[in-house]
């Protein structure tokens, strides 16, 4: 396996991990959005969907 190759397979790797993050840090702002303000929450999450949707 070359140089490029251990590269290419680390840069995935992280940025797969970045991902994961992220949701889990979307996941966590959404719990806490609904124990403080449920209303509020439903619309982020309609947003968040929308987005999701059009990324796609």
């Amino acid at each position: 396996m070359g140089m490029k190759d251990q590269f290419q397979e680390k840069s995935e790797r992280l940025q797969e991990q970045a991902r994961q993050k992220a949701q889990q840090a979307r996941e966590r702002g959404r719990q806490r959005d609904r124990d403080e303000d449920p209303e509020r929450s439903s619309l982020r999450e309609d947003e968040e969907r929308f987005d999701e949707d059009y990324d796609r």
